[in-house]
């Protein structure tokens, strides 16, 4: 399989929010953007699937479609997994492993139908599968139909290479940029987050304001893969668009002093620092920075997840109280689990997203519009 051959590359997305994810593909020019569940199709080959790897912020895999067909038992997925030409895509020196979910299928057993695969490319390279491989073959076979991919990406997209401090529930950079999106953040208004914690909004608010490619900073799985060429990835990445200076300003708060040590040392890492700015202050103490509105975005404890749902109402109130009084013409967002809590602020929401999951709970962004 040639570098240019066209390929059907999956991006994994959040579930409920796939149509941000669409409209994040579109906007950086990849072909065909179509949404699925759990994600968006597009077209491509396999520098488009090394871009996507470099540049989406919402995607949390790339996966390259390398076959699809029917398969009604292991006797077929057996000779067709074999028909692959495996040494075109994977290295015998590169470890792999092989990991298949079935679904509605005659063949129902995943651990039969990873068997099978893994005996297909075992045989073509000489070299067996490895239990821990980063890289990954991903076999889905749905109502008898297989398709089998290569998970490009090696670790998870949210794993930027510069959040290294987190503190509790951290909040992954590929759902940040989803939620802020949903907000109608385009990097060209200032952002606060009154708890800040780790500071995931607001670094990724900084970033996209100054036109930083998200996966600047880390290695990808496709650089193991046959199909890799090092000198055209690193023309690529040579033609990116350089960052570009902004006026604008970041801003996190929290009230815990190690959070806010720990955000101001990600952003330091991850090159925004100069356009951020993170302080120890409670929600009460916040005011509005100067200049024009923009949005004020923040993951706040709920109890599901921290402490006591009940000591929260509080909190959320005062929230509230702080941006009715004081920040005039500014949006909020809120990330919580807990409708509650959300009407606890008195804010009016206009929109208001459907669950997402995370960490084990459901989780949905509440909007204003701009505060009068």
């Amino acid at each position: 399989m040639t570098q240019d051959a066209p390929l059907e590359i999956f991006l994994s997305g959040t579930p409920g929010l796939e149509h941000l994810l669409r409209d994040e593909a579109a906007e950086l020019g990849f072909a065909n953007p179509q949404t699925v569940p759990g994600g968006v199709t597009c077209d491509g080959d396999w520098p488009e699937v090394w871009r996507a790897n470099l540049m989406l912020r919402g995607a949390g895999r790339v996966l390259a479609r390398v076959a699809r067909f029917r398969a009604m038992h292991l006797a077929q997925l057996d000779k067709r997994a074999r028909k692959l030409e495996w040494a075109a895509l994977l290295r015998a020196d590169i470890p792999y492993r092989v990991e298949a979910t079935c679904r509605k299928s005659r063949i129902y057993h995943a651990g039969a139908a990873t068997e099978r695969v893994e005996n297909a490319i075992a045989d073509a390279l000489g070299v067996k599968p490895a239990e821990k491989a980063l890289l990954t073959v991903r076999v889905r076979i749905e109502d008898d139909l297989c398709e089998i991919s290569l998970d490009t990406s090696g670790e998870g997209l949210h794993k930027r290479g510069h959040k290294l401090a987190t503190g509790k529930a951290p909040m992954r950079e590929t759902l940040a940029a989803l939620f802020l999106r949903g907000c109608g953040y385009d990097g060209t208004e200032p952002v606060i987050d009154p708890m800040c914690g780790s500071g995931t909004f607001v670094i990724e608010a900084a970033e996209r304001a100054m036109g930083l490619a998200p996966g600047r900073a880390r290695r990808f799985g496709f650089e193991d893969l046959a199909s890799f060429d090092a000198a055209r990835w690193d023309e690529l990445r040579a033609a990116m668009p350089s960052p570009t200076s902004t006026a604008l300003r970041f801003h996190g708060f929290d009230r815990d002093a190690g959070a806010v040590a720990n955000a101001t040392a990600n952003a330091e890492r991850a090159g925004v620092n100069d356009i951020t700015g993170f302080i120890h202050q409670a929600v009460t103490d916040l005011i509005p920075p100067a200049g024009p509105p923009g949005l004020v975005i923040v993951n706040p404890p709920y109890g599901a997840r921290i402490g006591n749902r009940n000591l929260l109402f509080a909190l959320y109130g005062s929230f509230g109280t702080v941006m009715k009084e004081r920040f005039k013409g500014w949006r909020v967002g809120i990330v919580t689990s807990d409708k509650g809590l959300a009407r606890a602020t008195g804010l009016n929401f206009r929109n208001v997203s459907a669950p997402i999951p995370h960490g084990g709970l459901k989780i949905q962004l509440f909007q204003t519009g701009p505060l009068k």
